[in-house]
């Protein structure tokens, strides 16, 4: 009887094994996670953007051909060409340079935060297997010991010690547990898909994942300033404010006046109509050339109105949905630091429960290895046992979940 007991204890020490960090599964989403690579691709677009909204509108060239020549005094016009280049108002270009690169830079902030969330992600997916295979381990360790209750119990009613309901009641346990360690296994198989496919690789391959998670009290207000300095949703927006000020700046400078420059080159032919004697006019034939200064005139203000309104009231959205999203996130923080500490409350509350009930079930055992009386106390203790160990893996498991949604929210690096 003490071997068993020493060998049902042996059994619930858990075996250390070696598995990739939550961190080194970071590091490997972030280089192969098709979705946060597209949202870099989008960063690097705005980049691109930033070039062109600085350039100037390409000259225009055009050439004329006069089927009837214009007769003119030195001669008649045979081709005309021309070449102009527009200028926008002062500082145009220089404004939308700069509302080219703060929407590149809110790209940037959307890609970290897309970054930050695939990490969420990825715990979310990744503290659950950790959770299964507890529960797998815990089975696995229960089928183990029925088994060896059963055999006690046989050996009893052999020996006029115990009743043959002992035996029937062990073997219907044993069965459940088989059963559910079966489901659990089965369990496995979309838990490992979930979390292989945001890392881009094969649903099926295998993940060790840590044997053993520790619970430390956070303390209160723990990183909530972290929150308005580091989200970068948050910085996002401010940046799609600034942008929106830069927008309704270019709006003012559209309406203004446009100056161009050009020149026009004909192409002059000789006369040939002179009569004889006649001296050929100075210049005759000579090819004639004409600078020119072009300006726009902005009258239809209706469309540089509305451009500006709508700078204005992007800033108003912006500013909206930027105290709005602040408002959810204290939301969540507050929840997200309830989840950790009643978590942590929990697992030592099952801590307790599993160290009182194994002294009970030891005493039981051993009243039962001298009477062969109270065998449905002894298993209805072992499965008190097994729900605790089951749920303090999950509590576990839903501590760091909560430690990785508040990791989320308040932007912390890795």
């Amino acid at each position: 009887m003490k071997y068993i007991i020493c060998l049902m204890i042996a059994s619930w020490i858990p075996i250390s094994i070696q598995a990739q960090s939550l961190e080194d599964f970071f590091q490997e989403a972030a280089k192969s996670n098709p979705g946060l690579q597209a949202k870099y691709k989008e960063f690097e677009m705005a980049l691109q953007n930033v070039t062109q909204v600085k350039s100037l509108p390409d000259p225009s060239f055009s050439i004329g051909y006069f089927i009837s020549p214009v007769e003119t005094r030195v001669g008649p016009q045979r081709v005309k060409l021309s070449l102009s280049q527009m200028f926008p108002w002062f500082g145009t270009l220089k404004e939308q340079g700069t509302a080219a690169s703060l929407i590149a830079e809110a790209k940037f902030q959307s890609f970290l935060d897309a970054q930050n969330k695939l990490y969420f992600q990825l715990a979310v997916a990744y503290y659950p297997l950790y959770e299964l295979n507890k529960w797998q381990e815990i089975e696995a360790q229960n089928a183990e010991i029925l088994q060896s209750y059963k055999n006690i119990a046989t050996k009893n009613f052999e020996n006029n010690k115990g009743s043959l309901s002992d035996v029937l009641r062990v073997d219907i346990m044993f069965k459940d547990a088989t059963t559910s360690l079966a489901i659990l296994n089965e369990k496995e198989k979309p838990l490992l898909t979930a979390f292989n496919q945001l890392l881009n690789r094969d649903a099926k391959e295998k993940v060790q994942v840590s044997s053993i998670l520790t619970l430390q009290p956070v303390a209160m207000e723990y990183r909530r300033d972290s929150i308005l300095e580091n989200n970068p949703v948050l910085k996002e927006l401010e940046i799609k404010i600034n942008a929106s000020q830069a927008q309704e700046r270019i709006a003012h400078k559209q309406g203004l006046p446009k100056l161009g420059v050009g020149i026009d080159y004909v192409l002059m032919g000789k006369r040939t109509d002179l009569g004889p004697g006649v001296a050929a006019p100075t210049d005759n034939g000579k090819n004639a050339f004409m600078p020119m200064v072009t300006v726009s005139v902005p009258i239809f203000r209706k469309k540089y109105r509305a451009a500006v309104k709508q700078a204005e009231l992007m800033q108003d959205s912006y500013a909206l949905q930027k105290s709005d999203y602040t408002n959810s996130l204290n939301a969540t923080y507050d929840m997200a630091m309830f989840e950790i500490q009643q978590q942590v409350a929990l697992n030592q509350l099952y801590n307790d429960q599993i160290a009182k009930s194994n002294q009970i079930l030891n005493l039981l055992l051993s009243a039962y290895g001298n009477s062969g009386k109270d065998f449905e106390e002894v298993l209805r203790t072992q499965q008190q046992i097994l729900k605790f160990q089951k749920m303090k893996a999950t509590s576990e498991t839903q501590f760091h979940i909560a430690m990785a949604k508040l990791n989320y929210i308040t932007a912390k690096k890795y």
